[in-house]
């Protein structure tokens, strides 16, 4: 499922400005005339052992986070102007499923594997809106609902936690991306001492849907949060808010009420 939003000219700009000024806007500007690129993320389905559904949003997110921070994408790597490209337009995000012989032919492109506890995500370096590679062009972006076997454990506070919208149906999919963009969030928001201990920890997250007492707060504290542009599946609107964690990606504390 595919997710499309904005985001300033600098990685470094605050999440925390107007919605008019900040990174996930929907409105136009001139970044729609940039050429424009997608992230392809594809997560492993099978029939018989299909990931559950907050597995799958945690890797995804991970999966970002290490394509962001892989060395790959930085300086004179080898994908670090497709990166800079990217980032440049809108940020698209498309997550489509594969199983058996079409994720072995997926996990045969450049690209970076991410597995959780029960998910397998594979994130790729950007690529144009119309320049899929056959091999994931021809994989499917609808089928993603999953499910919990049974309800998440409360979320380890020490990492950040990536709170849903209670108000916002999603398929695991949507989801999934709209985790990734707010892993993206949090990148952003960090010093390169933040980033290199989050990172050297694997990346500890948790993404849990907020109960609507939380939600209506965490969305007025000054915390990142993801615009949908609704382009896709849902209205335009807010649906995820990244909170700090205790040790790991600390978002700064004076933005909360």
């Amino acid at each position: 499922m595919s997710s499309e939003e904005t985001r300033p000219a600098s990685p470094a700009a605050s999440p925390a400005d107007s919605p008019a000024e900040g990174p996930f806007r929907h409105e136009n500007t001139a970044r729609d005339e940039a050429p424009q690129f997608v992230l392809p993320l594809v997560v492993r389905i099978e029939k018989a052992e299909p990931p559950s559904r907050t597995d799958a949003l945690e890797t995804a997110a991970r999966a970002v986070l290490d394509i962001l921070s892989d060395e790959r994408s930085a300086g004179d790597g080898e994908w670090a102007q497709s990166m800079r490209d990217w980032q440049d337009a809108r940020i698209r995000k498309v997550v489509r499923r594969a199983r058996g012989a079409e994720w072995r032919k997926a996990g045969a492109l450049p690209g970076i594997t991410v597995t959780g506890d029960t998910a397998e995500v594979r994130v790729f370096p950007p690529v144009p809106l119309d320049g899929w590679p056959k091999e994931l062009a021809k994989l499917q972006v609808s089928g993603t609902d999953l499910d919990d076997p049974e309800p998440p454990a409360a979320p380890d506070l020490a990492g950040p936690v990536l709170w849903l919208s209670p108000d916002v149906g999603m398929s695991a999919g949507k989801a999934m991306a709209q985790a990734g963009h707010g892993a993206q969030l949090a990148w952003w928001e960090l010093s390169e001492a933040d980033r290199k201990a989050w990172r050297e920890a694997g990346f500890p997250l948790s993404v849990r849907t907020a109960d609507p007492a939380r939600w209506r707060k965490l969305t007025v504290s000054g915390l990142p949060v993801v615009r949908d542009a609704g382009f896709t599946e849902i209205a335009p609107g807010k649906t995820l808010v990244v909170e700090g964690g205790s040790r790991f990606c600390p978002l700064p504390r004076e933005r909360r009420p």
